[in-house]
């Protein structure tokens, strides 16, 4: 995929999912664009809640699935901002809880579990495929090439 524009593809996921929850799409999507790397390319753009509250409503994040790691992204209201960078070598696992309306997406790493909330049900077997398929082929990768060492 070409280096599309962050936000447009976030707006793209929301109008495909349209009961998820997520504000400020365009100040968030800033962040991500702002540590993109020269050669990263972008695979996957979706936005959720960052937290484990169905009725907290204001930490909306963009999530960037990219050719080198899973980037969180959250603008602050006032000033400055939250950035969470996720490699391979880092993920564990991931876990989809899904409820009547809403889902959930646990992402378990070696040092923190995070929390995605308030995201379409429709959208949970899409977010889990990228993530978890792009994660797998990347761990497998990486043990070849240490195996050839």
């Amino acid at each position: 995929m070409e280096s599309r524009n962050i936000t447009e593809l976030a707006k793209e996921f929301k109008r495909k999912y349209p009961m998820t929850i997520a504000w400020r799409l365009n100040k968030n999507a800033r962040v991500v664009e702002k540590y993109l790397r020269p050669n990263e390319e972008v695979l996957y753009v979706f936005a959720a809640q960052k937290n484990n509250n169905p009725f907290d409503i204001f930490t909306t994040a963009v999530l960037a699935l990219t050719s080198e790691r899973l980037i969180i992204a959250r603008k602050r209201v006032v000033f400055g901002y939250f950035f969470d960078s996720i490699t391979p070598d880092l993920f564990n696992d991931l876990k989809v809880l899904s409820g009547i309306i809403w889902g959930k997406i646990h992402i378990d790493t070696v040092k923190e579990h995070i929390m995605l909330s308030n995201i379409d049900k429709k959208a949970l077997p899409e977010i889990e495929k990228m993530i978890s398929s792009y994660m797998n082929e990347q761990k497998m990768a990486l043990s070849q090439s240490l195996e050839r060492e």
